[in-house]
Order: structure tokens, then sequence, then C-alpha cells
């Protein structure tokens, strides 16, 4: 899989913290059933690679990814637990060398034009732009298509259902990354109807 593919699947991926497992496959069958089949869940949490092995066994139409990746360790379990691509929220040379080891494709996040050099330089033509809003935004991704105009971003951090669609608006982004999605309310009181309700939302943004 090229990375870029998954903005083929929609507009929105979902950045998704799962404190407990038993909450993985309802969660992700929710998200599909309101047209979103891109997952990232972050290995935040000590459950994540067991709720990401459950989505990958139990959901299967579901594109399920680990968020969050910082070590050679997380990618390997990663990979392991059954992701089908990978997201982390820098860039080390060190890292995407051990995805492409793995195979494991990988979403590199970037703030900084020297970063974007950097992955751009070691074969990365899509990055996360992360934390989006905090470093610049609109105004930032919008300097960046200049001098890397062969270059697409997934902006992720501090979006919204509102601000989606002004990034999205934007020829070098494909699609966005959001946590809004699945609201930590939401999925401790296990309203699985009103997730669905969030993806139908983003998954029809029009641009």
């Amino acid at each position: 899989m090229n990375t870029l593919d998954l903005a083929n699947y929609g507009p929105v991926i979902p950045v998704i913290v799962i404190e407990k497992t038993e909450d993985a496959v309802p969660m992700a069958e929710a998200l599909l059933e309101g047209g979103i089949r891109v997952l990232e869940v972050t290995l935040r949490t000590s459950c994540a690679l067991q709720a990401i092995e459950a989505i990958a066994k139990n959901v299967p139409e579901a594109i399920v990814g680990a968020g969050t990746l910082r070590t050679k360790a997380d990618a390997t379990n990663a990979k392991i637990a059954g992701s089908q691509f990978a997201v982390s929220p820098g860039y080390t040379t060190s890292m995407g060398n051990v995805c492409k080891e793995i195979d494991l494709p990988l979403l590199p996040g970037v703030s900084t034009g020297s970063e974007v050099m950097m992955a751009n330089d070691d074969g990365f033509n899509f990055l996360k732009l992360f934390p989006a809003v905090a470093v610049g935004g609109i105004n930032l991704l919008k300097g960046f298509s200049g001098p890397f105009a062969d270059i697409k971003f997934c902006p992720t951090g501090g979006i919204s259902i509102q601000t989606a669609p002004d990034f999205l608006s934007l020829p070098n982004v494909p699609v966005c990354g959001g946590t809004w999605l699945t609201p930590k309310e939401h999925v401790v009181q296990k309203n699985w109807g009103e997730i669905t309700k969030l993806a139908k939302e983003a998954s029809s943004i029009k641009v």
C-alpha cells in the first residue's frame, strides 16, 4: 500500500484512543457504518495493540493502522498486531528504515521545512503535518505549497468538523486527521450510534 492511497477512502482519518479492548470492535463497526474505513489507533494506551489486533481480525472491511509510533519496537509490534499502515508524530530516518524493512507503509509526521526535506530525502512524499493548528495550520500549508509543490500533507491536530473543509480545500491536502469522530464521552457510554452520526458527517464533507 502507498499511504497516499488512504485518501481514496474518504476525506477524514479518525485518530482514535482506545482505553478498553472491548470497545475496539464496536467502535470500528460504528465508524464503518458511517462511511469511515481508514482507522488510526494511537499507541497511547496499554491496550492499543490488542485493540488493533481485534479490529484487524473482526472488522476486515476496515483499514486499520497504528498511530503515535516513536520507536522501532512500536513499528514491529504494530505490524505483528495487524496494522496495515503506521503514523508517527515526528520523523527519523531510523523509523523510516524499520518501516521499510518490515513492509509497513508509514505516514511520517513533520512540522518544519527541514523535517519535510529529511522525510522527502528518504523517499516519503505524503506527510502528516502535526500538530497542524499549533504549528501554523492553513497558512503553513499554503507556505509549503511553493517549495514543496510535489508533496501532499495530512494535517492532524486541532482540526474540527467546522475547519476540516478549509484544510481539505487546499491543493496539497487530500485528507485530514481528526480526533472529533470518537469523543471520549461517547466511547465511555458506548454511544456507538452517535459515533456513526459523526462518521457520516465527516465522510460526507464536500470541498
